[in-house]
């Protein structure tokens, strides 16, 4: 038998990755349907947000149901639970979204959800906090309406649109935000900020920070909620 030729050579190298590639996906696989449960403190600001994020990464592997409750904190907390609970399906993951905004039981609604198996997305001041992630890395605390005053002039210099104003429940959020700011980093800069208060179990002081973060890569990447479970 002659000597292969460089384009052979390849040809079997290329073979044989595919080959176990082809492999470790059959390992992988598994007959779940995942579903999640994203309860939320907005009735539409964060569902809007998130309802974009599954319209956009929708898989077979997952079913995301969004409810927007009104509610905040300890009370949203309990109503993810009851929901989770009494519903007729079967969750594989839930999760409570809410702000610490001016609310004193920030600590108990995070420990509640913990004590309870429920995956607290929470955002300290707010969840624009999150949105501003998308453009900067901001390690001062500020208010709601600061934030929103920092999100308009990044919007407005990568949109040239002088008269940009924020609107809360703004469904098109998720798309514009894909179109100029960066999700990536956004996680990054949300990890770092997260890093910055580590050991500190007082909740309150974690300003600024956010967990949506974390709800974001699942949904991103529903595959590796199966190591989790």
């Amino acid at each position: 038998m002659g000597l292969l030729t460089k384009q052979q050579v390849k040809a079997a190298q290329k073979a044989k990755r595919d080959a176990k590639n082809d492999k470790k996906r059959k390992i992988n696989i598994r007959p779940v349907n995942l579903l999640i449960l994203i309860v939320c403190e907005g009735e539409k600001t964060e569902p809007n947000y998130f309802e974009a994020i599954k319209k956009s990464r929708y898989t077979e592997v997952l079913e995301v149901q969004v409810k927007g409750e009104g509610r905040s904190t300890v009370s949203l907390v309990k109503k993810a639970i009851e929901i989770r609970d009494k519903g007729i399906k079967t969750y594989d993951r839930v999760w409570a979204v809410f702000d610490k905004d001016s609310f004193t039981d920030f600590n108990d609604a995070i420990k509640l959800a913990k004590k309870n198996k429920i995956h607290a997305a929470w955002s300290n001041e707010s969840f624009e906090l999150w949105y501003c992630l998308h453009f900067n890395y901001l390690n001062t605390g500020v208010s709601r309406s600061q934030y929103i005053d920092i999100l308009e002039k990044e919007i407005r210099k990568r949109t040239n649109n002088k008269e940009y104003r924020y609107k809360k429940n703004d469904p098109n959020m998720y798309s514009l935000l894909k179109g100029i700011g960066n999700e990536d980093q956004a996680i990054k800069n949300a990890k770092k900020l997260e890093a910055a208060f580590e050991g500190d179990s007082n909740f309150e002081n974690h300003n600024p920070c956010t967990m949506v973060y974390k709800l974001v890569e699942e949904l991103n990447n529903p595959e590796i909620i199966f190591d989790r479970l």
